[in-house]
């Protein structure tokens, strides 16, 4: 069992409490970290859904992030998880209304190394209307390892958050 088969049961329960809801854009996860949130019975009330922008340029035509931004540094970067985070918050807005959380990813997964960034170098984000907030992660193993820690580290930051009530 992944850290985040563990995590996302509790992390939808306690948004559920909260009366919060969660949106996701994923790059280099491809999906797995929406998957684990609505493999959890009840994530409906929840999770808006998912935006995989695993194509760079989606990332500016759908979340809305600074092609500048890209175009400088490429798409493993920390404000690109930021931005991807506060992107996805509003394009899966819902009479208007952004989710309450956006949470991100981005990195290199493997086999090469991308934007000059070593396999294994992941940035996730997450926003709220506070702000946006991206972590670094720097995680070894093969492309499905890095990718299932990815999943788990963004899971298990977001049930932080929360706890904390930052």
């Amino acid at each position: 069992m992944t850290d985040a088969v563990r995590i996302a049961p509790s992390l939808v329960a306690e948004l559920t409490v909260r009366g919060e809801t969660v949106a996701v854009a994923e790059s280099l996860t491809g999906g797995l970290v929406v998957a684990e949130l609505v493999a959890v019975p009840g994530a409906s009330a929840v999770v808006r859904g998912g935006v995989v922008a695993y194509a760079t340029p989606v990332k500016t035509s759908v979340l809305g992030v600074s092609a500048e931004l890209l175009a400088a540094n490429g798409a493993v970067d920390p404000e690109v998880a930021r931005q991807m985070a506060s992107g996805v918050r509003r394009a899966l807005a819902v009479d208007g209304v952004p989710a309450t959380w956006g949470i991100s990813t981005t990195g290199v997964a493997g086999p090469d190394p991308q934007d000059g960034q070593p396999v294994g170098t992941v940035f996730v984000g997450i926003a709220s209307e506070a702000g946006a907030e991206a972590f670094a992660l720097h995680l070894d193993g093969d492309r499905e390892a890095i990718r299932t820690a990815s999943v788990s580290e963004l899971l298990s930051r977001l049930s932080i958050r929360l706890e904390t009530g930052e």
